[in-house]
C-alpha cells in the first residue's frame, strides 16, 4: 500500500507537468523552449526532491535543485530574449511546475491538481484575456479596485448589527453591503460581456445581452426604434420578449444564490415565465425573416462606488417598506410592496424577500409571492412601454405576448 501510494504522487507530478506542457507545446518555437517532456521532467525533478528530503533528511536538496532548474530557465530565457521572444510566462510556468512536483512528493495531490489547473486555464485563455483587457478602460479599473477596497478592506469593519426600533429593525449596515456586493458581481459579469462582444450585434444577441444589464433599457430602446422607417417590429419584438425571459432567469439565479430555499419555491413560477418567454421567442424568431442588428451598451461600470451606493440606499428602504408593510398591513401589505418596488427595480425587493426568509423561515411562501409579483409588475411597466411607445406592429405582437407572460405569472404565484 506504501508502494502504492508512492507512486500515484509520482504518476500525478508526471501527469500535472505533461498537462502544463501540453498547452505550453503550442507557443513554443519550432527551434526552442519548453514542452511536454520538458514540464514532465521538471515536475518529476520536483517529487524526487521532495521524496529525498522526506524520507533522507535530505531538506537542502528541494532548494539546490530548485535553484538549478531556475538556473537553467533563465538561460533558456536569455537565448529566447536574443530572438525577440521577451515573455516569460513559459519561464514562469516551469518553476511553478517544479513547486507542483514538490507538492505531490508531501500528498498534497489535491491542493497540486486544483493549482495545475487553474494555471492550464491561465494559460490557455491567453487570447481572451488579452482581448479582455483591450476592452476594459483605466476608469473601469479604477473603479473596479476603489470597489475592492471598499469590500475586502472595508466590509468586515462595518457592524453586523440591525439598526432601529422593534420590529423595524431590519437595517443592518453588513447585510445591506453584502447584497450590494452580490449584485454589482452579477451585473458586473454583464458588463463584461458586453464590451467583450462588442456593441452591435443581431437583435436577438442584443436582447439576450442586454437583458443581462437592463432589460428596461432594451425594450425602451427597441419600442423606440420600431417607429422608424423600414424598422422590423418582429425582430425588435424578439430582442424585446428576449430580454425579459434573461430577467426571469436572472431573478431565479439571485434568489437561490442568497437563499436555496426560497430559490426552490419559486423555480416553478419563474420555470414557467421562462418557458413561456422562451416559447414566445422561438415563434418570433420562426416568423422573423429579416436579420436586423441592435445596439447594446453596456451602461456604467457597477463597481462604481456611486453606483453601489445608490443602490445600497435604494435596497436599504426597500426593507424598511417591506417590514412596514408587513407589520403593519399583513401579507396584503408586503404584496402591495413588492408590487410599487417592482415597478421600477426588481432586484432590492428580491433581495429583500430573500433576506426576510434567512431570518424567519415561515415566511417563505409569503416571500415567495412577492418576488413574483414584483417581477409582473416589472413587466407590466415594460409591456406599457413597449406598447405606448412602439410602433402600431410592434404593439400588435407585444400585447398577446405581455398578456400570456401576466396570466403565466399569476397562475405562477396562485401555485405557491
Amino acid at each position: 500500500m506504501e508502494n502504492y501510494h508512492l507512486a500515484l504522487r509520482f504518476a500525478v507530478a508526471i501527469g500535472l507537468g505533461m498537462l502544463l506542457g501540453l498547452e505550453r507545446e503550442r507557443s513554443k518555437v519550432e527551434d526552442g523552449g519548453a514542452g511536454v517532456r520538458t514540464f514532465a521532467l521538471i515536475a518529476l525533478s520536483g517529487a524526487l526532491a521532495g521524496h529525498l528530503g522526506q524520507n533522507l533528511g535530505l531538506d537542502w536538496l528541494a532548494l539546490a535543485l530548485f535553484v538549478a532548474i531556475a538556473a537553467l530557465i533563465v538561460g533558456m530565457y536569455v537565448v529566447t530574449a536574443q530572438r525577440g521572444d521577451t515573455g516569460i510566462t513559459t519561464e514562469v510556468s516551469a518553476l511553478l511546475a517544479f513547486l507542483l512536483g514538490l507538492l505531490c512528493a508531501r500528498g498534497q495531490l489535491q491542493l497540486a491538481s486544483w493549482i495545475a489547473v487553474a494555471m492550464a486555464l491561465l494559460l490557455a485563455l491567453k487570447d481572451w484575456l488579452h482581448q479582455l483587457a483591450k476592452h476594459i478602460n483605466t476608469t473601469d479599473v479604477e473603479a473596479t479596485l476603489k470597489f475592492c477596497i471598499v469590500t475586502l478592506i472595508i466590509l468586515p469593519l462595518v457592524p453586523d448589527i440591525n439598526y432601529g426600533p422593534a420590529p423595524m429593525d431590519v437595517i443592518n449596515p453588513y447585510k445591506i453591503w453584502l447584497m450590494v456586493v452580490l449584485i454589482s458581481a452579477l451585473n458586473f459579469s454583464s458588463y463584461l460581456l458586453i464590451k467583450i462582444v462588442g456593441p452591435e450585434h443581431g437583435v436577438g444577441l442584443a436582447g439576450l445581452l442586454g437583458g443581462l444589464a437592463s432589460s428596461t433599457a432594451v425594450t425602451l430602446g427597441f419600442a423606440q426604434r420600431s417607429r422608424q422607417t423600414n424598422a422590423d417590429a418582429s425582430a425588435l419584438a424578439l430582442g424585446i420578449v428576449l430580454a425579459w425571459t434573461v430577467m426571469f432567469f436572472r431573478v431565479a439565479l439571485m434568489t437561490a444564490l442568497i437563499s436555496w430555499q426560497l430559490g426552490r419555491q419559486i423555480a416553478w413560477a419563474m420555470g414557467l415565465l421562462c418557458v413561456a418567454g422562451l416559447g414566445a421567442s422561438y415563434w418570433l424568431w420562426q416568423r422573423n425573416k429579416k436579420r436586423e442588428r441592435g445596439q447594446i451598451e453596456p451602461g456604467n461600470n457597477p463597481f462604481e462606488l456611486d453606483e453601489a451606493i445608490k443602490f445600497g440606499l435604494l435596497f436599504g428602504v426597500v426593507l424598511l417598506l417591506a417590514r412596514a408593510a408587513q407589520v403593519y398591513l399583513g401579507d396584503m401589505g408586503l404584496y402591495i410592496a413588492a408590487a410599487v418596488a417592482g415597478l421600477s427595480d426588481v432586484d432590492a425587493i428580491t433581495l429583500a424577500m430573500a433576506d426576510l426568509v434567512r431570518s424567519d423561515a415561515s415566511n417563505l411562501q409569503v416571500a415567495a409571492r412577492a418576488i413574483v409579483i414584483a417581477v409582473m409588475a416589472n413587466t407590466l411597466t415594460k409591456s406599457v412601454m413597449a406598447i405606448g411607445l412602439g410602433s402600431a406592429e410592434l404593439r400588435r405582437i407585444t400585447l398577446p405576448i405581455a398578456i400570456a407572460l401576466l396570466a403565466t405569472g399569476a397562475i405562477g404565484a396562485l401555485l405557491l
